[in-house]
């Protein structure tokens, strides 16, 4: 599987940033970026000359537009056509999200729990959700240094919530990225994970370019995504013979299928080489940990110094109780960002459908 580095909110001068779409493109392709989704305040005018920009930079601009309105903030990324957002009252978001659905589109909680009226209009998010299993994604990260930020918590254990209650929902983050002014606050990344067979045939299978939009829009509404503040962490299971990457399920036991008499091992991967330059932490040793709903399963060590290395561990998974099986599980990374500890990078989740190898 290769991982693309991507950046999935941002504005141009067509609502409230102070960019131009080449603008944004520029900066994005000098911090490492292989794609990002314009996302501008109820517009999709902003696109205008994309298939030429993304030429000139070397990168892929995802089709989005974010939803704004009194109640909350929605992202939606890949829609064929315009999505009428001003339909949408506070109990009719349901509606919305089908709508973005028809049109091929995915739809995101924007940033859900930061400040609202009268500081930032709508920006706290008061839908009434009425069916989770519509929502794509959460915006689990919001900002610059978004794992310091207590509004991103409280986003991040919205996320955990509503895994532990069944739904499948991804999680991502966004810089709200409006203009190129500097910041030396880090900056996080999503990267998408884009299975080999999809790059077969297509040259260079690590230029953005060769990656079809769809094709990256899909792995976001599948969950194959990690989010970091620098190394790229991610996560597969072996299982019955099988691998189980970010985003799939372990499947239940059936007929004659016993994989659950075989241990599960989980292999994780932290690769500080990626995007080399752009991100620094200082030399430390770092905590890696398996989570999932049953609680924190596996708490490693992992050392870290700039020369950019890569490392792997390999850990069985011990079994859970009958009456309360694994349902999903997750890699997080920690360590010290800014004299703060803080989660530095997380995974998306691989899920085991119920009665399977837990």
């Amino acid at each position: 599987m290769k991982w693309f580095a991507c950046e999935l909110h941002t504005h141009t001068l067509h609502s409230d940033g102070s960019q131009t779409l080449g603008e944004l493109a520029a900066g994005a392709a000098n911090l490492g970026f292989d794609a990002i989704a314009l996302t501008d305040h109820n517009t999709m005018s902003g696109l205008s000359g994309k298939t030429e920009i993304e030429q000139k930079y070397g990168l892929r601009i995802l089709p989005g537009m974010e939803w704004t309105t009194f109640y909350g903030h929605m992202v939606t990324i890949g829609l064929s056509a315009f999505a009428d957002w001003r339909q949408a009252d506070r109990d009719g978001i349901d509606e919305g999200m089908e709508t973005v659905h028809r049109l091929g589109g995915i739809a995101g909680l924007a940033h859900p729990f930061r400040i609202g009226s009268p500081a930032c209009t709508g920006c706290f998010w008061e839908y009434e959700i009425g069916n989770w299993s519509a929502v794509d994604y959460i915006e689990v990260w919001s900002g610059t240094f978004p794992s310091i930020q207590t509004n991103n918590r409280r986003a991040f254990d919205l996320w955990t919530q509503k895994l532990n209650e069944g739904y499948r929902i991804a999680a991502t983050s966004g810089r709200d990225w409006h203009g190129q002014g500097e910041t030396d606050e880090p900056i996080s990344v999503t990267y998408l994970g884009i299975e080999d067979d999809a790059l077969a045939g297509k040259g260079d299978s690590t230029a953005a370019l060769s990656i079809h939009e769809a094709t990256l829009i899909q792995s976001l509404r599948e969950g194959r995504a990690s989010v970091t503040l620098g190394p790229l962490l991610t996560l597969t299971l072996d299982a019955g013979g099988a691998v189980y990457a970010i985003g799939s399920t372990v499947p239940s036991v059936s007929g004659k299928r016993k994989v659950a008499e075989e241990p599960i091992r989980a292999n994780l991967r932290v690769d500080f080489s990626v995007r080399a330059g752009l991100w620094s932490l200082t030399e430390q040793i770092c905590r890696l940990k398996l989570y999932s709903n049953l609680g924190e399963e596996l708490n490693l060590e992992v050392p870290y110094s700039s020369d950019g290395q890569t490392m792997q561990f390999e850990a069985q998974l011990g079994e859970s109780a009958p009456d309360n099986p694994r349902r999903w599980l997750r890699a997080e990374l920690w360590g010290i960002v800014r004299g703060f500890h803080v989660l530095i990078a997380f995974t998306n989740v691989i899920y085991f459908e119920e009665g399977g190898p837990q």
